[in-house]
């Protein structure tokens, strides 16, 4: 692996330790019968995220326990997965024994992927790339890695959520009052974890993505059923997610 920028070293450790709290939860996906998506499994009979994928190339960019990778494999699609962290890709290969299918799982920065031009019809990223990658990087990688036609879907915080989050994670999830700037999203350091996330807002987004050459298909904005449950309190109640976004998921086809 080539010198890597420092936010994609720094969050390299913060995954190869982390990636033990997320094994279980990983497992868990892996083994369900339906897709279901974020912090809530809204099931994706109900977001309607997925396109027809029997047949396609697809890669998953920061693939984690590589559990959607999994759902779509089984769907007949022909996939692969790349990750920063060797933690959390030896987990992966844990799953893909236990459970099957097996499929390629590269280890490497999704800003830089050792593949060539054009070899899929889809790029996915569930918290994955979309949060802990510079999107001035792999939103260009992964129009390198599109066909004519293909698809991008990657689902991340909510910006409500991302501008009424405690500076510390111990102050509680998402609250009612605006924490931080909207204008000038990129880069964001959180006091008490050694991680770097990127987000940005939907005017930036929405440049970014027309810039490499993409068509904005939707933009779902995530709402949990009532009676939702959540391993992830930390990020926002139910009550809050019932009346805001808290994870949103992009859509986009690069241009024929």
């Amino acid at each position: 692996m080539s010198e890597s920028p420092d936010h994609v070293r720094l969050n390299r450790g913060l995954w190869d330790v982390m990636a033990a709290d997320y094994a279980d939860a990983g497992r868990r996906s892996w083994t369900e019968v339906e897709p279901s998506w974020g912090i809530w499994g809204v099931p994706e009979s109900q977001l309607q995220v997925l396109p027809e994928v029997r047949g396609l190339d697809v890669i998953e960019l920061g693939c984690g326990t590589a559990y959607i990778s999994s759902w779509l494999a089984r769907r007949g699609a022909r996939v692969v997965g790349i990750d920063n962290s060797s933690a959390q890709l030896a987990t992966a290969r844990r799953y893909q024994k236990e459970f099957g299918p097996e499929f390629p799982l590269i280890y490497g920065n999704a800003e830089e992927v050792p593949l060539a031009d054009g070899s899929f019809d889809l790029a996915i990223s569930e918290y994955g790339a979309c949060l802990w990658c510079d999107p001035y990087r792999w939103i260009p990688e992964a129009a390198r890695l599109l066909r004519p036609g293909g698809r991008l879907i990657f689902l991340t915080n909510g910006t409500l959520a991302l501008l009424t989050f405690p500076e510390l994670e111990a102050d509680g999830p998402a609250g009612t009052t605006l924490l931080r700037d909207y204008f000038g999203m990129h880069r964001q350091q959180w006091p008490d974890s050694p991680g770097v996330e990127f987000h940005l807002g939907y005017g930036d987004w929405i440049r970014l993505l027309r810039s490499n050459g993409f068509d904005i298909e939707d933009l779902i904005e995530v709402r949990p059923a009532e009676g939702s449950v959540t391993r992830h309190s930390e990020i926002a109640t139910l009550e809050w997610s019932r009346r805001w976004p808290c994870e949103e998921i992009w859509k986009a086809r690069k241009a024929r």
